[in-house]
């Protein structure tokens, strides 16, 4: 099984952490970007294996997660108009709304379907020329390459009822957010190796040397997660601040040049708001110019009222890092996946869904 047993080596896992245990002298907080990096580190029990003196800190990674309330709103809305159907992932439909979740509204007659893929959204199109077809395009620089294909491709066959609803979040300006913030506690970062795969390294390097912050481009399996806390540990250990790269078998500096003019083609950046955390200047794709007419918000002049978050919600303090899923009074009580008081229960790369399923701690009286 290439590349991926031999990233779940015993033996390699057992080196990495005695290497990291030998070399950890000070406490050192590291974040790791994305949601299936604090997915692996739950599930395989890394975060009971490492040195007291390492935390680590689980970001802001997950699309699902930080798609804020008032797109989900956008979302319900064009769900319920006639002759619409919307497509998106299955994780969204039952992200919670200011009311309501896609799954409710679909269980209430609209079309609402799950697809693996923008372009069988195009296809449907195709299919139903009497509907219109709205994608509901969620996901970090690392989906943004087929939406943007989709639209292409709609273009190009003179597919008129295709539209998207972009909610599409980028890493950087997130990262910049956090260092920036007053309450601030990252030493270093663990990168998001998928992100890197499309957009490669180069926006990192001003990043680490503004900040002073080691960021380590690293992959998901037990394996690639150790060997990346290890390099960020002998960074901050050595007092240096680097960009390295450990999932080299796929991230190269340069990233993906074909996959980053198709987003160039149809996307253009745009201040973004994320779900607990607010507005954070150009931080989004939006559909540019030249394709407005499959930008859904333009295509029925979408003018919804920004909804507030739930307040019994921490999900914004858990997605910068400064609560664990545990800390929250409502996990695994009155927030559970049945009925999430907010996306980061929900969704496969959430952190509270993470310790919901694998973390022998369920609910916060637990960790008194």
């Amino acid at each position: 099984m290439k590349y991926l047993s031999e990233y779940r080596d015993p033996e390699l896992v057992k080196q990495y952490l005695d290497q990291i245990h030998h070399i950890t002298t000070k406490p050192w907080k590291l974040m790791e970007i994305c949601g299936g990096q604090t997915h692996s580190l739950v599930k395989n029990g890394i975060l009971d294996m490492l040195p007291d003196k390492i935390t680590m800190i689980h970001g802001p990674g997950c699309p699902v997660c930080v798609t804020p309330v008032s797109i989900i709103d956008e979302a319900i809305y064009l769900a319920q108009q006639p002759h619409v159907i919307i497509c998106s992932f299955g994780d969204m439909l039952r992200v919670p709304g200011s009311k309501k979740s896609l799954l409710e509204v679909k269980a209430e007659g609209a079309d609402v379907r799950i697809l693996y893929s923008p372009l069988e959204a195009v296809q449907l199109a195709k299919e139903n020329p009497d509907k219109e077809v709205i994608f509901f395009a969620v996901g970090f620089e690392t989906t943004a390459p087929a939406n943007a294909l989709s639209i292409i491709q709609a273009d190009k066959s003179g597919v008129s009822n295709y539209s998207i609803l972009a909610s599409h979040v980028l890493v950087p300006p997130a990262m910049e957010a956090l260092l920036s913030d007053k309450d601030n506690q990252i030493d270093a970062f663990l990168a998001a190796g998928h992100v890197c795969t499309i957009m490669g390294m180069e926006e990192y390097y001003p990043i680490a040397e503004k900040y002073k912050t080691p960021i380590v481009v690293t992959g998901f399996e037990p394996v690639d997660l150790l060997q990346g806390i290890l390099m960020a540990v002998e960074q901050l250990e050595n007092g240096e601040y680097k960009v390295e790269n450990q999932y080299t078998r796929y991230v190269q500096r340069e990233g993906n040049r074909l996959a980053i003019e198709t987003m160039q083609e149809v996307f253009s950046v745009s201040d973004r708001m994320w779900r607990g955390i607010g507005t954070i200047p150009q931080s989004g794709f939006e559909v540019n110019h030249r394709y407005k007419h499959y930008n859904a918000r333009l295509k029925f002049k979408l003018d919804i009222p920004v909804a507030e978050e739930n307040k019994d919600c921490i999900s914004g303090d858990i997605m910068k890092g400064l609560k664990k899923p545990f800390q929250c009074p409502n996990f695994g009580t009155f927030c559970k996946p049945e009925h999430p008081l907010g996306a980061p229960m929900v969704s496969s790369e959430g952190a509270c869904a993470a310790y919901y399923h694998y973390s022998s701690v369920n609910t916060p009286e637990e960790t008194l």
